[in-house]
């Protein structure tokens, strides 16, 4: 059996991993914000302010959506972890065209 991953255009901004839990996954698991919370044992200020894309994904909140989702906190810290990078090689772009590869 072959998988393949979705892959996105370079320049494509990658979701937030907040927009995923709200657009997709709550709504297919026919969650609240209330209740998600409820179940994950954080507050709803805090989950809404993930699904509001205002906070990021940490480790533990990875592995309380993980569980949550079934889906383990894996892909929750690699979306986070790509969005991070999109959103750094942007803002450092000019500056990292300075450096220069060390030789070994």
């Amino acid at each position: 059996m072959t998988t393949s991953a979705a892959k996105r255009h370079i320049d494509r901004e990658p979701t937030h991993p907040g927009a995923v839990l709200r657009e997709d996954v709550l709504p297919a698991l026919q969650l609240s914000v209330a209740e998600a919370a409820r179940r994950i044992h954080v507050s709803r200020q805090t989950l809404h302010a993930l699904l509001s894309e205002r906070n990021r994904f940490t480790p533990e909140m990875a592995l309380r959506v993980g569980k949550l989702a079934g889906n383990g906190p894996g892909l929750w810290l690699q979306m986070q972890l790509d969005f991070d990078l999109w959103h750094a090689s942007r803002a450092l772009a000019a500056e990292l065209k300075t450096i220069r590869r060390a030789a070994a």
